[in-house]
């Protein structure tokens, strides 16, 4: 195979017409490198950055302090649970939720403690994971010299891997046993505590926050239902199990409410454009790669 590298007095047996052909293409792929790649960085570069941003907007007048945003959880088709959450670039700093205990009607008000907050790791994980594909670009700036298709399709693809799990931990939340919910920090959070019959989880999906409260009750030693465990789940149904400290519980009620996170779509967003982006970039060099039968690299 002819290696598009390789100057023209090493092909004498090519036609001039397919040598001149094979000038042009090697004219607008040296162009390729030379010229778009490094466009294409910058508006990668620019994209997320928007995204960053997006991640730590200061608060106004206050630069060095993240801008504090409320949220108001609700749902369509139930009041079981009502609250309000503030959100402070990847922590909740505060939590006010209100729980109407199916059998009683009586309403319980929970706080987080002032003292406490609760980091959302899936923010923060996707945050650093945009960080480190800006970094991967920052390291070949305009005065780079890509040598070969290969090496950018490596770039692209190191890019294209920090972007999926960023977006990934922003679409898939982590799947928990009921154990660990009831043992989790989160349980610590709240003022007045949380009774031994509530249990609740936060979590992103998609851009959404989310707040799935689970209401419990004890099976008694002698019970004769079948004892199953539950695994791990992001969201457990009314039924399911588990065992904790010598006593089994089960799940009697399950509600979720959410709220928008408008900024979270925003990311969302420059993902998929930042993604579509390399793809595109990737594309182009496999053009080059199919007219010369194989890898040009």
């Amino acid at each position: 195979m002819l290696n598009p590298q390789r100057s023209l007095s090493e092909l004498p047996k090519m036609s001039a017409a397919s040598q001149v052909e094979r000038a042009v293409l090697e004219e607008e792929f040296n162009w390729l490198l030379k010229e778009e790649v490094h466009a294409v960085l910058k508006q990668l570069q620019d994209v997320l950055k928007e995204a960053s941003r997006r991640f730590s907007v200061p608060a106004p007048g206050l630069e060095a302090q993240l801008k504090q945003e409320n949220f108001i959880l609700g749902s369509s088709t139930m009041d079981q649970v009502k609250g309000v959450l503030t959100l402070q670039g990847e922590a909740l700093t505060q939590a006010d939720i209100n729980l109407k205990v199916a059998k009683s009607s009586q309403v319980l008000h929970f706080l987080f403690r002032e003292d406490k907050q609760w980091k959302l790791q899936q923010i923060q994980d996707a945050r650093n994971h945009v960080t480190q594909a800006l970094q991967l670009l920052s390291s070949h700036d305009e005065s780079y010299h890509f040598k070969t298709g290969a090496e950018v399709n490596k770039l692209m693809d190191a890019v294209m891997l920090q972007l999926t799990r960023a977006r990934n931990r922003l679409t898939t939340p982590a799947s928990m046993t009921l154990p660990e919910l009831a043992t989790s920090g989160l349980m610590k959070m709240f003022s007045p505590p949380m009774p031994g019959d509530v249990m609740v989880n936060f979590y992103i999906n998609l851009s959404k926050l989310c707040l799935t409260v689970y209401q419990l009750h004890v099976l008694p030693p002698n019970t004769t239902k079948n004892f199953k465990p539950a695994g791990s789940s992001v969201l457990h149904s009314p039924g399911a199990m588990f065992e904790l400290n010598n006593n089994r519980f089960e799940v009697s009620h399950v509600h979720k409410v959410e709220c928008v996170v408008p900024w979270l779509n925003d990311t969302l967003v420059f993902f998929t454009i930042s993604l579509q982006l390399c793809q595109q970039l990737k594309d182009k060099i496999s053009v080059f790669s199919s007219f010369w039968n194989y890898r040009p690299f």
